[in-house]
């Protein structure tokens, strides 16, 4: 039974693996959809919604089988816990991706960047898929060290998000009020992708160390 149980344990950490990297490639092609206004590109992110879906409740109904039939204790229980919130935060992240998608399929053919912040989403965008990759890695290797470069990049995240706020606060965009709006969702959606690449973290430092600091 304990063999079982152990790869049980094994499978979850798999899946959550598979799931981060479909993310990976989920948000690559959302931020290249938004910065090249590539509609075709948009439609296949968006297209894309079920399959993490499912696979984020496939995982989730694994680890509700194994709170109930193999009752978990300690760094064990940390890690089935752990999942389910991880697994709400990499769909959560998914979905921002879309969000993103979406706006460069309603811009299209125009941009949704208004002038002079493409700079900006590019790093934005940059910084996400970074981190996807991170969280990945992260699940992956379960190496500590990699919490504090998700957490890092999260930093650098939201000093480009304030940015923002500041440029479209400003009078050079009050002629363009459809920018404006463009603009300040879509810097809404790259921050709370990275946000919720941070709660993946934190939920893995628990599981390592039984904290969130």
């Amino acid at each position: 039974m304990r063999e079982v149980f152990q790869q049980s344990l094994r499978e979850v950490q798999e899946r959550l693996v598979e799931i981060a990297e479909l993310v990976v490639g989920t948000i690559t092609d959302a931020t290249n959809a938004f910065g090249d206004s590539d509609v075709a590109l948009a439609e296949r992110v968006i297209d894309s919604a079920d399959q993490i879906e499912e696979l984020g409740s496939a995982l989730d109904q694994l680890t509700i089988d194994i709170l109930a039939r193999q009752q978990p204790v300690a760094s064990d229980l940390r890690l089935v816990v752990g999942a389910l919130r991880m697994s709400a935060s990499l769909e959560r992240m998914a979905d921002l991706a879309q969000h993103i998608a979406q706006l460069a399929r309603y811009r299209y053919p125009e941009s949704a960047i208004p002038r002079g912040l493409k700079k900006t989403f590019t790093r934005m965008g940059a910084l996400d898929v970074e981190m996807a990759g991170k969280v990945a890695e992260l699940l992956r290797t379960q190496e500590a060290s990699v919490i504090v470069e998700i957490r890092d990049l999260d930093d650098d995240l939201d000093e480009l998000h304030a940015k923002v706020f500041e440029k479209v606060l400003s009078d050079k965009l009050t002629d363009n009020p459809t920018g404006v709006v463009d603009a300040t969702l879509a810097s809404r959606y790259h921050e709370r992708f990275g946000d919720h690449a941070v709660s993946v973290a934190k939920q893995m430092q628990f599981f390592l160390s039984g904290t969130m600091d």
